[in-house]
């Protein structure tokens, strides 16, 4: 059932878990993620990123069959636009259908980031439509840039933020990075950040970065404040493993090595469901 970002964030804010948001970048990958919600019976968020509908599949093709897909599913799925940089580009997807969007503006100053995001509210809140904005950076594993601890978000900065712009979550740096992390290593998290902020605020609180992290970081994470974790890498991940694996079979018909590719996908998702405790906490009823 297609929802609202604001009503599953919502919820997960009450039951006091999260709720994944997986990158997905074309058919096979958003129809993985909404398999392995559906055997767990958990509420899910396919993120469509701004960077990927430009360069690999425009939003105008792609988002009406993944809106199509999610009305069809037999648990609540949200759609967001996952860092979305244009302001224009935000509000043509509040009126294309996403029922979530991200305006990421965290590399402005803080007086055009409050500003500029409460101009998107002022747009999506007569549709319901939940506005999740960032406060702090978020480095990448790709050519080492990771987070460091410089980028974290300031808790009294955020909490200003929250309170000035209304917005329905907050995204929130305290020691992930976007990308695979190196074999073997684990980020240090910064909880106290989660802590502060949420205690103040009450409102979801949302972490980017969430492949590689472990499984202990995550859970912990979850227990002081968030309620939405991104995860795109990992699954990426063991689709472009999949595909290594099949090499000695170079001549395998495509379709079935799609198949193979979304299968593990799938595996990964539902691995992520069990770390951040959405089993069973979507509201459709069968």
């Amino acid at each position: 059932m297609l929802v609202s970002m604001k009503d599953i964030l919502s919820a997960a804010n009450r039951g006091k878990y999260a709720v994944l948001a997986i990158n997905c970048f074309n058919l096979e990958s958003a129809c993985a993620t909404v398999k392995a919600a559906e055997k767990r019976r958990s509420p899910i968020i396919i993120d469509l990123l701004q960077e990927h509908m430009e360069k690999h599949i425009a939003k105008e093709i792609l988002l009406p069959s993944v809106v199509k897909m999610a009305k069809l599913a037999t648990v609540d799925v949200a759609i967001n636009l996952d860092h979305g940089k244009s302001v224009d580009y935000v509000k043509e997807c509040i009126v294309d259908g996403f029922t979530g969007v991200m305006i990421d503006q965290s590399e402005r100053n803080f007086k055009d980031n409050v500003r500029i995001t409460k101009e998107i509210m002022d747009c999506a809140l007569p549709k319901n439509i939940g506005v999740e904005a960032e406060v702090g950076n978020m480095g990448a594993v790709k050519n080492d840039q990771f987070t460091k601890q410089e980028m974290y978000t300031d808790p009294k900065e955020a909490i200003k933020f929250i309170r000035r712009t209304n917005v329905t979550a907050l995204a929130i740096s305290f020691g992930s990075s976007h990308g695979v992390m190196p074999k073997d290593f684990i980020p240090k998290f910064n909880f106290d950040i989660v802590k502060e902020i949420k205690k103040a605020t009450g409102i979801p609180l949302v972490m980017h970065g969430g492949s590689g992290c472990g499984k202990d970081n995550i859970a912990k994470a979850v227990s002081v404040g968030i309620n939405k974790v991104n995860v795109g890498s990992d699954i990426l991940k063991a689709q472009s493993e999949a595909v290594y694996v099949q090499q000695e079979d170079r001549y395998m018909d495509y379709v079935d090595l799609l198949q193979i590719t979304m299968t593990e996908a799938e595996k990964a998702v539902d691995e992520y469901i069990d770390v951040v405790g959405s089993t069973n906490k979507t509201s459709v009823t069968l």
